[in-house]
């Protein structure tokens, strides 16, 4: 669920030094004139674009008839590139167990005032739905407390439900971090989004501390994106994996509120909501009772069970082949929903993620048809990553080949169509010595690396290499830039711009065949030398010093 927002800002970055002083080995096989290299095609990532985001597919949903005919596609397509099977059973597919709940039209959240009662309406001025797998969750008349940003972070010495037992209250909180609200870099990470910071870390910790229902307020700059893609990402069916314990841990209640309804939802509690915001930042801020409004909640659900499948193939390594360099994309969207007769409904998904998919694929075919790696390389296109990144979770847990083994991996989450950059995006930037490799490869064709520039946004957590880095496993995170190679930064950062405000989860996100496939091409190549690098030398790309995955890494290779 990349955005392209972490793009705009690096319009004035300048080209950055790598993180490391070891110069990275290089690779036997990839020089510049590579026939494999050279044959990673815009054309033939335009083919599987164009087909993956036509509606026939319904927008990619995980599960159902067109879920499973874009299974099938990407099998029949690993299979026509020349990818050999790497799944279960000497299959393509790794099944990947999902639970569909939809809350139904009767439905109903409110807040109870004493003299009237605030309805939350969905995708109006509100959205709520439950984890829990059951028929129906209630909650009757919980007391709301405002519990600022809903994080308890012993290594910043915060706790935001110190003094307070929130059992069986509903639980409301900002989105992102104090450091953002206040530019204080010295306040957890300043501007840059931690893990506290993101919306399903605090549901998770609101369901620790025993609350009965978490609701998160959106505002646009902190959360990174508009009401627009809060309403259309999580109403209709939310998946989830088969939990154990039928997601009965989590609170009876999830959801989000407009900053506008939270102003009025304060005001009805006597709280100055402004004033409680900026007390929220500080050290000193304690939970908030909301006076005496109460929630009442039921939420009736549509409960099915689905398989959905994560599709693997790869090439075997011809020294090596217990040892792998993954290329991961995630390759399902948000399906489509009910709209009036003539109206478009399907969520195509073309550039999020049509275009990391097509790309793994190519990139695997490269190596299929080319010199044979010394490791091996599988390319893996997971299911359900618009429902909370649950199919590159489910690989992680379970995964198709031991995690120690894996060497390193890129992720390759929507590449927009801008052209040729002069740069490459790197996401997390700082975090690993693939980084090394990377800039070494960008030395040679004249371009270079810049950070994302919008840290605050937590990209970082937002994509399906989180699932994979949380294990420990050296992942990058990279994207071609904004810089084009002839019309300069304002040319890209007005088509970045563009794309967030109008085409991001929304349907417009639609292939055109006049899309400008330079770029993809270009980024692709260089993502497959940057794989045969690794997968041609023997030693073993790790997280930087004082990473927070570094030594989970060393562990695993002990």
């Amino acid at each position: 669920m990349r955005m392209s927002t972490l793009l705009i800002s690096a319009a004035l970055a300048l080209p950055l030094l790598a993180c490391s002083d070891s110069a990275p080995k290089v690779a036997k096989g990839v020089t510049a004139k590579d026939p494999a290299q050279a044959s990673v095609s815009g054309a033939d990532i335009a083919r599987r674009v164009k087909e993956l985001s036509d509606d026939k597919y319904e927008g990619r949903p995980p599960s159902g008839p067109a879920g499973e005919l874009t299974m099938t596609y990407l099998a029949d397509e690993m299979k026509a590139a020349g990818l050999k099977p790497m799944g279960v059973n000497d299959t393509y597919f790794q099944p990947v167990m999902l639970t569909e709940v939809t809350a139904k039209d009767t439905s109903f959240a409110r807040i109870d005032t004493g003299g009237s009662t605030l309805e939350l309406k969905q995708r109006e001025n509100a959205v709520f739905w439950t984890k829990q797998f059951t028929d129906t969750a209630k909650v009757e008349n919980s007391d709301m407390v405002f519990v600022g940003y809903g994080t308890v972070a012993p290594e910043f010495g915060w706790n935001d439900y110190d003094g307070i037992d929130v059992t069986g209250k509903t639980v409301v909180m900002l989105v992102n971090d104090p450091g953002f609200a206040t530019k204080n870099p010295e306040l957890f990470k300043g501007e840059t989004m931690t893990y506290y910071g993101r919306w399903t870390y605090k549901f998770e910790e609101a369901a620790r501390q025993g609350a009965a229902a978490a609701i998160v307020i959106h505002e646009t700059e902190p959360a990174s994106y508009g009401w627009n893609v809060v309403s259309d990402s999580w109403t209709g069916g939310q998946f989830d994996l088969v939990r154990p314990d039928k997601g009965m841990n989590r609170t009876e209640l999830e959801g989000w509120v407009t900053n506008f309804r939270a102003a009025q939802i304060f005001k009805a509690a006597g709280v100055n909501y402004n004033a409680a915001k900026a007390n929220a930042a500080k050290r000193s801020f304690k939970p908030i009772p909301l006076g005496n409004l109460k929630l009442n909640a039921q939420i009736d659900n549509e409960i099915s069970t689905t398989e959905s499948q994560n599709v693997a193939g790869g090439v075997v390594g011809s020294k090596y082949p217990d040892e792998y360099v993954l290329y991961m994309g995630h390759w399902d969207h948000l399906g489509s929903k009910d709209v009036p007769a003539g109206e478009d409904g399907i969520y195509n998904g073309a550039v999020d993620n049509a275009t990391g998919t097509a790309a793994i694929i190519e990139i695997g075919q490269a190596f299929a048809n080319g010199p044979q790696p010394e490791r091996s390389v599988m390319v893996l296109a997971v299911t359900a990553e618009e429902s909370g990144l649950l199919g590159s979770a489910y690989f992680g847990e379970d995964p198709l080949v031991p995690l120690n083994k894996i060497v390193a991996g890129i992720n390759i989450d929507a590449i927009l169509p801008v052209g040729d950059t002069n740069d490459i995006i790197v996401v997390g930037y700082g975090a690993s010595e693939i980084e090394d490799r990377l800039k070494t490869i960008l030395d040679k064709e004249g371009k270079y690396i810049v950070p994302d520039q919008n840290p605050s946004a937590g990209y970082f957590y937002r994509s399906d290499h989180i699932s994979l880095a949380k294990k420990g496993v050296p992942m990058l995170y990279a994207d071609s830039g904004i810089d084009h190679v002839t019309k300069g930064k304002a040319f890209g950062t007005s088509f970045n711009e563009g794309y967030t405000a109008n085409r991001y989860h929304q349907v417009t996100d639609e292939y055109s065949d006049d899309w400008d496939m330079s770029g993809i091409e270009k980024t692709s190549q260089i993502f497959y030398e940057l794989g045969m690098n690794i997968a041609n030398t023997q030693d073993w790309p790790n997280w930087y010093e004082g990473n927070e995955f570094r030594a989970l890494r060393d562990e695993m290779l002990k």
